[in-house]
């Protein structure tokens, strides 16, 4: 048997580089992997399939290594389109070139961390919600107060925003106080929330962090709640600005067949929040999610556990990546096929 067509019956994804980086070929099995005709590898060079990093061009810009180069979760992808996760194995060729061999994992591993949550967690947060009813209602009152006093239009918007953000808070704490059953999904325009999240953030950190918008205007409306997705979405972007970033980026993507625990939806929302800060703590990496868990000394450790709840109430799920410099967020949330026109 030739060996191009011994090469092409393996099911590991794999693809050659000549020794200047640039693919000369690939298996059927990298090419289905990635989405794309094999003919349009051959000349691509090696290094611009990772889509996000620079971990693959660090590695080929280091010579030829004396044993394989094991790069993990790294994300691949022909230009322009959507990225594929594999722990790849990096080796050299003689008398030069490169063989890498993709073993695909999910995005995101590990199980859901909220399964661990410690059982006396609602009774500390009925406690912490009690003891912000009085503040909150005395912050409403002088908003009230300031918003008969102020005479232009942009000072009044601001007193409308405090107002509107109490509320939306005193509402939270009432759920949390006296469970109720959860409020009916309808149809909601996704981009309405985030620019309500960007109004807050704009308010919040002035012009020291580049807010940028980075939306598909094609996207249906998702059917969900709105009050809960801002508070999740703001919770995420106000930790990037925390975390001391100075570019934060609202990215909304749709996807195909995507699989959430156990379900395979045919649509689903991919939103992001990218950011630039000094990232997760690789010691809190597994813990993020866990309630009262924080990398900051005046953290409270809620933030990401209530957004991933939020998540989860859509039926989707919530997790991450992070380096130093560069963090992503990801919210995937299924959308029902016909739920509305555009779908």
């Amino acid at each position: 048997m030739p060996a191009e067509d011994a090469y092409d019956l393996l099911s590991t994804p794999l693809a050659r580089a000549g020794a200047d980086g640039a693919v000369e070929s690939v298996n059927l099995a990298f090419a289905r992997w990635l989405g794309v005709g094999a003919r349009r590898l051959p000349g691509l060079p090696l290094a611009a399939l990772e889509f996000e990093g620079d971990a693959l061009a660090r590695a080929l810009a280091g010579g030829a290594p004396q044993e394989q180069i094991r790069l993990r979760r790294l994300p691949l992808a022909f230009p322009g389109m959507t990225p594929h996760f594999a722990d790849v194995w990096l080796g050299a060729l003689e008398p030069g070139g490169w063989l890498l061999e993709a073993h695909p994992v999910d995005e995101f591993p590990g199980e859901d961390p909220v399964a661990a949550l410690p059982s006396a967690l609602s009774a500390a947060l009925k406690g912490l919600a009690h003891e912000l009813r009085n503040p909150l209602a005395g912050l409403k009152g002088a908003a009230q107060l300031l918003s008969r006093r102020v005479e232009d239009a942009s000072s009044r918007e601001l007193t409308g925003l405090i107002e509107s953000e109490v509320e939306r808070l005193t509402q939270l704490l009432d759920r949390l106080l006296s469970p109720a059953p959860p409020r009916p999904h309808v149809p909601l325009n996704i981009h309405a929330v985030l620019e309500r999240v960007l109004r807050l953030a704009e308010s919040d950190a002035g012009w020291a962090v580049k807010l940028v918008r980075d939306y598909d205007p094609s996207l249906p409306d998702l059917t969900g709640d709105a009050d809960r997705l801002v508070q999740a979405t703001w919770n995420l972007v106000r930790n990037a600005i925390e975390a001391g970033a100075a570019n934060v980026t609202l990215r909304t993507r749709v996807e195909h067949a995507v699989r959430i625990a156990d379900d395979v939806h045919p649509l689903a929302l991919r939103l992001e929040i990218v950011d630039d800060g000094r990232g997760v703590p690789e010691a809190l990496a597994e813990q993020v999610f866990l309630p009262l868990v924080s990398g900051r000394a005046e953290g409270s450790g809620l933030g990401l556990a209530l957004a991933q709840q939020v998540a989860r109430e859509h039926r989707g799920t919530l997790a991450y990546r992070s380096r130093p410099g560069h963090t992503v967020f990801t919210m995937l949330l299924p959308m029902v096929v016909g739920e509305s026109g555009d779908a």
